[in-house]
């Protein structure tokens, strides 16, 4: 499972069961996760959560990467059989908007924030996954 972790919401993305293909999943209030992803985990089989970290351009931490350094310790603690891993989101906003324009999506979805959460999430995954082969 793919995170990409907001104040106000959050972006979630999946694979395929072959864990070839990763898709959008859905968009949550951030405070209803923790929630979300206990049902989610007990209806489906997720074996690792990659979870975006916020950096500057220069590598130091923002206001928000305490945050989901500890969000990722609760995940870990509630799924220890599962691998938590933190991947470095920079520019994955940016790119989930690059990819939402060339999609050829009309304004009104281009503007859609929950959208580029969900996407940003997916790039998130993608890129753990082609480095993790």
């Amino acid at each position: 499972m793919g995170i990409d972790y907001g104040i106000k919401r959050t972006g979630l993305a999946v694979t395929d069961p072959l864990q070839i293909i990763p898709r959008p999943l859905a968009t949550v209030e951030t405070p209803k996760l923790m929630a979300y992803i206990k049902q989610f985990c007990a209806e489906e089989e997720v074996e690792a959560f990659v979870i975006g970290e916020p950096t500057h351009k220069d590598g130091n931490d923002t206001y928000l990467t305490p945050i989901i350094r500890t969000f990722a310790e609760d995940i870990q603690k509630l799924f220890p059989d599962c691998t938590v891993t933190l991947w470095d989101e920079r520019y994955t906003s940016i790119a989930a908007k690059q990819a939402i324009i060339a999609s050829g999506a009309k304004k009104k979805e281009r503007q859609d924030k929950g959208l580029v959460d969900r996407i940003a999430a997916v790039i998130i995954l993608q890129e753990y996954m082609e480095r993790s082969v």
